[in-house]
């Protein structure tokens, strides 16, 4: 019997040993949303930056979770799509919101989801870091809303100054997206800035609805007008119709674009139509170094493609959030109250080295970071052009 005592003993001591030997572990997971646009107009955008995500999901929960306070909690991502669309958009912030008791919410992307989807989840009290919206709407007035990439605001204007100086353009034409928040705000933007630096007008300024396939009525406007080059603020997909059909027309002049051209799919789509031409975006892919081409090198060997700016931006946009929750340097029971804490521990982060560049951040929660023109080459690969840094 007492034998048996001993060795009940021993074993519960090495049990306890065994036990204390394990870094601290909080059984408690941190749930984090995802609006994302996995179907629509712009699947690729959903899927890269679900990529992405899974990418970092993987990371920190193999090391046994996120160390907060001392104790480490494993993350669970929720993906929702909101099938690029507005409304989908504010029905997903709700349902993880109400429905899932996410702490957080990533995304949505395109400024045409997240300025409306910003504002359900600041009503919310629920922080909301959007990867890729340049709306300056989407973060205006918003203490609960941040984001990870440069503002339209900054963007117009370098995309205005690079095709002066690179085209030695004197006038301009615009084509853009009249439903769409990101594309219509960037191209009144861009024509302030290019009237502002008085080389020339913008000879056309003509828009289009976001399910329009024919552009041919609006192009003949704009080439019949000159310009010694067109400012596409859209969609990939749009930009590549659109470029084709101008080049079916006889326009042989210069295309520039801006961060919604920076996918894979462009090319895909567009093909030789888009060789030389050139976009305002967050990084270029080729010849990245350090740790932003340790991340273009998983991603392709994990999916098999390069990682288009929207899925580098998620993974900046993970690690500020992450950094906020550390921040808080407290895991809450109450969704509420861990998600005010979340919100204070990103207020308070004055800088943040990503791999899209280093930021800081203004009041509104917005970046203060370099803006990147690359050039399509022609074997459809995204060259770096130039970087152009807020003065």
């Amino acid at each position: 019997m007492k034998s048996v005592q001993k060795l009940s003993t021993l074993t519960l001591t090495l049990l306890l040993s065994v036990i204390l030997a394990v870094p601290a572990f909080a059984s408690e997971t941190i749930k984090i949303g995802f609006n994302l646009p996995l179907t629509g107009d712009i699947p690729e955008v959903g899927e890269g930056s679900k990529n992405a995500a899974e990418m970092y999901l993987k990371d920190i929960n193999s090391q046994g979770g996120l160390e907060v306070g001392g104790k480490k909690y494993p993350l669970e991502f929720i993906y929702m799509d909101n099938e690029s669309k507005a409304e989908s958009a504010v029905n997903v912030a709700l349902k993880l919101i109400e429905q899932e008791d996410v702490v957080a919410i990533i995304g949505p992307n395109s400024s045409k989801q997240a300025v409306p989807a910003g504002g359900t989840c600041n009503d919310n009290r629920t922080p909301m870091i959007t990867p890729w919206s340049t709306n300056p709407d989407t973060t205006k007035d918003r203490p609960w809303v941040f984001r990870a990439a440069f503002l339209d605001p900054f963007q117009g204007p370098v995309a205005a100054d690079f095709a002066a100086e690179k085209f030695g353009a004197k006038t301009a034409a615009v084509l853009f997206d009249i439903s769409n928040d990101y594309s219509k705000g960037l191209a009144e933007i861009f024509k302030q800035a290019w009237e502002a630096k008085g080389l020339g007008p913008v000879v056309a300024f003509e828009s289009h609805g976001t399910k329009d396939q024919d552009f041919s009525a609006q192009l003949t406007k704009i080439i019949g007008a000159k310009p010694d080059f067109i400012f596409v603020p859209d969609n990939y997909n749009q930009v590549a119709l659109i470029i084709q059909q101008a080049h079916d027309l006889g326009y042989k002049g210069h295309f520039m674009g801006s961060d919604a051209w920076g996918t894979p799919d462009l090319i895909k789509l567009c093909g030789e139509d888009c060789y030389g031409q050139f976009f305002s975006t967050h990084y270029a892919a080729a010849g990245a170094t350090g740790p932003t081409k340790v991340f273009i090198d998983r991603y392709k060997e994990a999916y098999g493609d390069v990682p288009a700016d929207y899925a580098a931006l998620t993974w900046d946009s993970i690690g500020l959030l992450l950094k906020g929750i550390q921040n808080a340097g407290e895991v809450y029971s109450s969704p509420r109250k861990e998600r005010k804490a979340i919100r204070d521990g990103l207020a308070a982060i004055p800088s943040f080295d990503g791999i899209t560049g280093k930021s800081k951040f203004n009041e509104e929660g917005d970046p203060i970071k370099c803006a990147v023109v690359v050039k399509i080459s022609d074997k459809g690969e995204f060259l770096f052009e130039q970087s152009v840094c807020p003065k």
